[in-house]
């Protein structure tokens, strides 16, 4: 490991550590899954995975969270969020995303309440920054830490990080929800999620 990212991922674990417990917003992803090794890495027991279902996740990407949790070795609860009531996330406009976060970190609020872990870590890295990304407003109402952010580590050192890490899904790529296959403006319906699916999955 080069000496600059080296030093990178001791400032992630360093950021982490200092908060003492953490729960992580875990998809699965290669950003998620890099917060939750540095996580249980510096904070063991109190480094908690939680990943939401709902049926804009792909049973595949859920099994494969479940997977990658467990490797790390790291306690995973798996809990319903429903955005896929929210009038405002069916009706799919261009801040979709939002609803979506919003949901999510208000479940993971209460989660973080029954664990007495009051923070709650996402896997927002610094070039995400640069995209349109509704769901870092929902992130920051609901003050959602981004370790990643604030070490500055960037996609591309995020996977070199992951690959010297050994972890398997270094070369992940990215899956964003299924709704996100439905054009913005389109209705997003039960129905059109699980099509898509069945044919990704085909």
């Amino acid at each position: 490991m080069n000496a600059e990212l080296n030093q990178k991922y001791q400032k992630l674990k360093d950021l982490i550590k200092n908060l003492g417990g953490a729960i992580v917003a875990f998809s699965g992803g290669i950003d998620s899954t890099l917060v939750l090794k540095a996580a249980y890495d510096s904070l063991g027991s109190n480094a908690v995975a939680v990943t939401a279902d709902s049926p804009s996740l792909p049973r595949k990407e859920l099994e494969e969270a479940k997977k990658i949790a467990k490797e790390i070795g790291a306690r995973h609860l798996i809990i319903q969020t429903e955005e896929t009531r929210e009038e405002n996330y069916l009706k799919n406009p261009s801040n979709r995303c939002y609803y979506c976060k919003t949901e999510l970190y208000t479940k993971l609020k209460e989660v973080s309440k029954e664990l007495r872990i009051k923070n709650i870590l996402n896997g927002t890295n610094f070039d995400d920054l640069g995209d349109y990304r509704p769901g870092l407003i929902a992130a920051d109402e609901n003050n959602v830490i981004s370790p990643l952010k604030d070490a500055k580590l960037t996609k591309n050192e995020i996977r070199q990080l992951a690959k010297n890490l050994g972890l398997e899904m270094w070369d992940k790529p990215s899956s964003p929800c299924l709704s996100s296959r439905v054009p913005y403006g389109h209705e997003i319906t039960m129905q059109k999620l699980a099509m898509i699916e069945k044919a990704e999955n085909f």
